[in-house]
């Protein structure tokens, strides 16, 4: 049995909760919070809470740590910290830090002897796969990824980072004429801006400066400084009502040419549909944790991304199995 820690229980804890439920060959073994344990409910009996400070004491009581902090502020920090003492997967999503933020989780796991892997979830994760090899079997061609209409967990996280905010959601949502331009193989430029718009739902404190909150918010940089973005001032009773879900989704597209003469145009598209962001991103990271545990029983160390973990690693059936059912 694989046993696993949960640092963290928001919404993407307790999808990890229920994906460890799904897989036999796993076990909960222990949920770290910030928060007071005594204040924080589990589902799973036999697990226990306990405050976060003391994670570092069980490290041999846990064969996988999975860190659910947000992007924005607790992750760039947790990852490296923990990888000195623990096997670890985290679901880090800002792209455009994501290659330093593997120089410091790499460091850290291979001062530690552990296997960290960083940004395993849909995007990035499933869909930078896709991207991956579409790529290398299209090598002439174009790549469009959209997102949504759905809630992003890590925008969502960081306009809640944003002084003043008590509460808030963030909707991204593909422009539609730009998705079938790309599904039509037009091939058109598009710059960040013409894919997606991003709508914000936010329940400010009392007495906060709502024009401050409103332009922090839109000159975000990696988050919204680069899109179209609207804010919405609302109560926190119209946030509960309205906005309570957590879907999402999204298109990896690749339009490609082969031939002497690239006569014949070709389109991969791999699509999401998901009731729920947190739990689907929580079942991908089930996986790659398998995958983590599996590698440092061979003795590897250091940072990996999805990119680096071989298919067979992330299944809990043997090779013949594989070969015999999937092949």
């Amino acid at each position: 049995m694989i046993r696993v820690g949960i640092m963290g229980y928001g919404n993407l804890g307790r999808g990890i909760e229920c994906a460890i439920k799904q897989n036999p060959d796993m076990e909960l073994k222990a949920v770290f919070t910030r928060r007071n344990p005594k204040s924080v409910t589990i589902l799973t009996e036999g697990a226990a809470v306990y405050s976060a400070e003391k994670a570092q004491s069980m490290s041999n009581e846990i064969d996988v740590l999975i860190l659910c902090g947000g992007s924005a502020t607790d992750l760039p920090k947790q990852t490296p910290e923990y990888a000195r003492y623990f096997t670890v997967v985290d679901s880090f999503d800002t792209h455009a830090k994501i290659p330093e933020h593997f120089e410091n989780v790499d460091k850290a796991a291979k001062e530690g002897g552990n296997i960290a892997v960083i940004s395993a979830g849909w995007d990035p994760g499933m869909f930078s796969l896709n991207r991956l090899y579409a790529n290398a079997v299209l090598p002439n061609g174009n790549d469009d990824t959209f997102w949504g209409k759905g809630v992003s967990q890590g925008h969502s996280d960081a306009i809640r980072r944003v002084a003043g905010v008590a509460d808030g959601k963030q909707y991204t949502i593909p422009v539609d004429k730009a998705l079938e331009a790309v599904r039509n193989g037009e091939n058109p430029q598009l710059s960040t801006r013409e894919k997606h718009i991003r709508e914000c739902f936010v329940v400010p404190e009392n007495g906060a400066d709502l024009d401050r909150i409103e332009q922090e918010i839109k000159h975000m940089p990696n988050y919204f400084a680069d899109y179209d973005t609207t804010v919405h001032f609302i109560t926190q009773e119209e946030l509960n009502q309205n906005h309570s879900g957590i879907p999402h989704g999204g298109f990896v597209i690749r339009s490609g040419k082969t031939g002497w003469n690239e006569e014949n145009s070709h389109v991969i598209e791999y699509s999401l549909k998901l009731d729920s962001n947190p739990e689907f991103t929580a079942s991908v990271i089930a996986a790659y944790a398998r995958a983590a545990c599996r590698m440092k029983a061979e003795g590897i160390t250091g940072c990996k991304t999805v990119f680096d973990i071989a298919p067979a690693y992330l299944s809990p059936l043997s090779g013949e199995e594989l070969r015999a059912r999937m092949l």
